[in-house]
């Protein structure tokens, strides 16, 4: 392999160019102070931020999330809630003096379990008000004027076995016919009167209302599970002139599309309430992005060489923003109706969320020497900086962050994020780590991350960890995305593998000390790897071990039968070379430990047991099986993710820094 084939970006920024001198050394208990925000919005009159902040608090507990406003012109912020709940949806008023926003909060004496419900507070904190009393709890809420607009969630029992089915329904669990179904009701603020407008027909995932309430948006399905979102939501339109429910057609994102198994998402009123912009997303296959000014939708055009990802705003000139990841970053891009489409932001930025306010945009950054801070974009001028959320960071021994680019599988060019620690000198290969993201429809960007998946601790204790954007991952293309179609444990495990050889060959990794991670998908790929006896220590959190079990027991099988391309019975073959389960055989070594959450619902329980049978009762190799009681696909609480973390260290310290 030639220098050419290889790429190393070092940048400055990353050894930490700061006014304040970097002296502390980052260790597993960094990891808890760091804060996060989400679900900003701005105030109509321009003036106010609002923005809800998760902390690690109670060791027992997940992040608390509380409720803070920012003076756009003082730069003055204040904490609004202390009420360690969480809180989601928040929204301003029309008078930009109240903001609105879902909670558990407790209303009287005796309310131990409280359901959520939509509450208001002033701007100045005071008058913190329950709007709502709904017994089953509101799931969604939007504020429109003076109406509240709120989804609720019924049990539904079907006709068939309908006598059985309600006389055991307390002592057994069926696989189906007992369901949920919603309900959309609006409250009137003047009147305090409550009003039902949508009837219990459909399960409602997501809604959105146009301005006066002329129209509602809904992303439906005949039940609550995600099976059915996957491949039967629809798009719903309640007209409040008439009182029905219409729905759009649906062929060019069902029959006609690559895959039947599509995810609608994040529908959006234009400002004047004629256009209604959502998404749908495949496993797999290109999010694509749609329009409907009508019954009949049509496609708009995306960036090219990028992956729509969500968050849809309208501009006041008319226009769609949305994220969308591209080479390791994500960006902020404007299309018109007609499909001409324009960047927002440049192609250094990793946007997380981003907020319109007249012609400033409002940003949730992360860049090489911080994590998801607050700017400003204003026309003509340089982004702003307005909250360091984490100046704690400012202090860190940060590691090295770079883009690594080798020849993958094909020819291919492929990338990865490669950290190294602090003050590391060409010359001396390291013990080291492959950090591989979940999805696989994701990627891992060119910014500072310690999360618990590998990134930022290891660097800083001595290991070069490389984050690998392998065959299937978003913002290289449509082709480089659909390559994995039919071809899992094949040519993505080929991409990692020579981005292996070329640390090797550049003389970064050590080869008798090699390591590997990840959870999900990362997980999958991991116990994949593991069979290939390249590695001396494993991390394999959540990964599937059979892709046969995977589509009879997780809740999106869909996701299976996209990349087998085919149904079990359909491609037997196809399952049985995805699956690492027939590629393991005595002779392994890899040291594998291996971490799941006992309810995970989406790569079940079972995946991780069989790797441990296999592993410790038949191959004989070091292994450990960590099960986290009540955890679903991810980690929540404190407690969990510090064992995560604790043992990861400890593992890969035992066998790759002897």
């Amino acid at each position: 392999m030639t220098a050419k084939t290889i790429c190393i970006i070092f940048s400055l920024l990353a050894v930490g160019i700061h006014a304040q001198e970097r002296t502390h050394d980052i260790t597993i208990e960094d990891y808890f102070t760091q804060s996060y925000v989400s679900n900003m919005t701005v105030s109509p009159d321009g003036n106010y931020l609002a923005y809800t902040e998760s902390r690690w608090g109670d060791k027992d507990k997940g992040r608390n999330r509380e409720l803070w406003i920012l003076d756009l012109n003082t730069k003055e912020r204040t904490r609004l809630t202390f009420k360690e709940k969480s809180l989601w949806h928040i929204q301003w008023d029309d008078n930009s003096e109240h903001i609105y926003f879902g909670a558990k909060f407790e209303i009287a004496d005796d309310d131990d379990d409280p359901e959520s419900q939509v509450w208001r507070i002033r701007k100045n904190g005071s008058d913190v008000t329950p709007l709502s009393r709904v017994n089953e709890g509101i799931k969604d809420f939007k504020i429109e004027g003076r109406t509240i607009y709120y989804v609720i969630d019924k049990e539904h029992i079907i006709d068939d076995w309908n006598t059985l089915r309600k006389e055991f329904s307390k002592d057994v669990e069926y696989g189906h016919g007992i369901h949920k179904v919603s309900e959309i009701w609006k409250l009137d603020m003047n009147t305090w009167r409550s009003e039902k407008l949508v009837d219990e027909s459909r399960y409602i995932r997501y809604f959105d209302v146009a301005p006066e309430g002329r129209k509602i948006a809904m992303i439906t399905g005949p039940d609550q599970h995600l099976i059915t979102h996957e491949g039967k939501s629809e798009v719903d339109i309640y007209d409040a002139d008439s009182g029905e429910v219409s729905r759009l057609a649906d062929q060019i994102w069902r029959e006609e599309a690559e895959s039947p198994y599509g995810w609608l998402e994040n529908p959006t009123w234009s400002e004047n309430g004629d256009t209604l912009a959502f998404t749908i997303s495949f496993d797999g296959y290109p999010t694509r992005l749609f329009v409907a000014s009508g019954d009949l939708p049509r496609e708009l055009k995306r960036p090219a060489g990028a992956e729509v990802n969500g968050h849809l705003r309208w501009l006041e000139d008319g226009r769609l923003a949305f994220l969308a990841d591209q080479n390791a970053h994500q960006r902020i891009f404007a299309s018109d109706l007609a499909g001409k489409i324009q960047p927002l932001t440049g192609n250094d930025e990793v946007v997380l969320d981003f907020e319109v306010s007249g012609s400033n945009i409002y940003t949730i950054e992360s860049g090489l020497t911080f994590n998801g801070d607050l700017f400003v974009r204003s026309a003509g001028k340089e982004s702003e900086r307005l909250i360091n959320f984490n100046p704690q960071i400012d202090t860190w021994k940060l590691p090295q962050i770079s883009s690594f680019k080798w020849t993958g599988a094909n020819g291919d060019e492929v990338e990865g994020i490669l950290e190294l620690p602090p003050g590391y000198q060409p010359g001396k290969p390291l013990p080291t780590i492959i950090a591989i993201h979940g999805g696989p429809t994701s990627a891992d960007y060119l910014n500072f991350r310690y999360w618990i998946y590998g990134r930022t601790a290891f660097a800083a204790k001595g290991y070069a960890v490389m984050s690998p954007n392998y065959r299937g991952s978003t913002g290289y293309g449509d082709t480089f995305m659909t390559d994995l179609i039919g071809r899992e444990n094949d040519i993505e495990v080929e991409d990692i593998l020579k981005g292996v050889d070329a640390l090797i060959e550049k003389g970064i990794a050590d080869p008798k000390r090699l390591g590997v991670t990840g959870w999900s998908n990362g997980g999958y790929l991991t116990n994949c790897l593991i069979a290939t006896n390249r590695f001396q220590a494993a991390s394999s959190g959540a990964g599937v071990f059979d892709q046969t079990i995977q589509w009879a027991e997780e809740d999106t099988p869909g996701h299976v039968v996209n990349y087998m391309d085919g149904l079990p019975w359909e491609k037997p073959e196809a399952y049985r070379k995805a699956s690492p389960l027939y590629a393991f055989k005595k002779g392994i070594k890899t040291a594998t430990l291996i971490h799941v959450g006992k309810e995970d619902a989406r790569v079940p329980v079972s995946h991780s047991r069989g790797l441990h049978r296999a592993l410790h009762h038949y191959i004989e190799a070091p292994c450990e099986l960590i099960v986290y009681p009540k955890a679903g696909h991810g980690l929540s609480e404190y407690r969990h993710r510090l064992a995560k973390l604790k043992w990861d260290h400890a593992w890969f310290d035992k066998y790759l820094k002897p």
